[in-house]
């Protein structure tokens, strides 16, 4: 046999030094109602003596009668927002020896209810799903539907969202984020605004809008209704909605963008028109590539690998009684594409 690695084994160290596929190993060490063949399985627990591999308990708990697979499903996998949550769920999977198949819907609700369907029928251990909810009822129902399908057969469920079902849920304080934006942009001296508000029926995007109209309404502020301009909930869709603000829209000294990846967009709109340095923007999640981005964006910072992490927890913990949430806050973070006006 070969020399264990050093640091911890894992159930891939196992597979790999018994010769066995990971699925083989998982079904041998965590004791499976699937058979293993005994020559396989006495192989496969001579490997993880050799390594000083140990089974971990809820592993092995959630493995019985099922896979020791975790869905992960979410809206846009190259949007920076939902790779950090994946980043954060796929860490506790690695603790857990877990794995984790990641599903991208496109924001499609018939897909999300497919792949909800798709890992039932392949006995995963958990899903999460992240992405928020939308305003249609009928799609709504249907994927409750599914999931409390999932977890009579034995499954583990939670969400990262809005709470619009009765299963566990991380989240995210969406409209209080927005109000304490456009309460620090008041104070920047910031009084025409516009909104680059995303898709109609988007729940996500209609919170941070009706945080932001708050906030502006305690500091005496408001946005007109022709200085809010939709567009989809990705870079292009910033981009498109900020020239439509820009082409029929009233003058304005600051656009919010309900996400970062919109607020991207809306920059390089601005930039087209050599406006970059007349219109502030700002944008809310504080996805990791902002690093790159020029001027500084101001958001509001959202933790996002440890909502992934938050979520992957709660399906591995103890069920209770009743659904549980947790609860994630903002904070806004002023940076240099937000200056401030100077005194009048």
């Amino acid at each position: 046999m070969t020399e264990a690695r050093r640091g911890a084994a894992t159930l891939e160290d196992v597979a790999r030094e018994a010769g066995v596929s990971l699925a083989t190993a998982s079904r041998a060490v965590n004791g499976s109602t699937r058979n293993v063949r005994p020559e396989i399985r006495e192989r496969v627990e001579r490997a993880a003596r050799a390594l000083n591999y140990t089974a971990n308990a809820q592993a092995q708990a959630m493995a019985r009668g099922r896979t020791n697979v975790v869905g992960l499903v979410v809206q846009d996998i190259e949007d920076p927002y939902f790779s950090s949550i994946a980043a954060g769920a796929m860490r506790v999977a690695e603790a857990n020896r877990l794995i984790v198949s990641i599903a991208s819907t496109q924001r499609r609700p018939d897909k999300e209810i497919e792949y909800v369907a798709s890992l039932r029928g392949l006995r995963a251990a958990a899903i999460v799903i992240a992405g928020s909810r939308t305003d249609d009822r009928e799609a709504l129902g249907r994927l409750g539907e599914e999931l409390a399908a999932f977890e009579r057969s034995g499954g583990r469920v939670a969400l990262i969202s809005q709470r619009r079902l009765p299963v566990d849920t991380v989240v995210v304080a969406n409209r209080a984020g927005a109000r304490d934006l456009a309460a620090r942009l008041a104070g920047l001296g910031y009084r025409r605004f516009g909104v680059l508000a995303g898709p109609p029926g988007l729940l996500t995007a209609a919170d941070r809008l009706d945080g932001f109209a708050e906030g502006l309404a305690a500091a005496g502020l408001s946005v007109p209704p022709d200085a809010v301009a939709r567009g989809d909930f990705n870079r292009d869709g910033g981009h498109a909605a900020m020239l439509r603000l820009l082409d029929h829209g009233p003058r304005v000294e600051c656009v919010f963008a309900v996400n970062d990846v919109m607020a991207v967009g809306a920059i390089a709109a601005l930039r087209s028109r050599g406006l970059d340095r007349g219109v502030a923007v700002a944008g809310f999640d504080d996805i990791v590539t902002l690093r790159d981005v020029t001027p500084a964006l101001t958001t509001v910072r959202l933790p996002l690998v440890e909502i992934g992490e938050a979520a992957l927890r709660m399906v591995l913990s103890e069920p209770a009684a009743r659904p549980r949430s947790r609860r994630i806050q903002g904070e806004v973070v002023v940076r240099e594409s937000t200056p401030g006006v100077p005194s009048r």
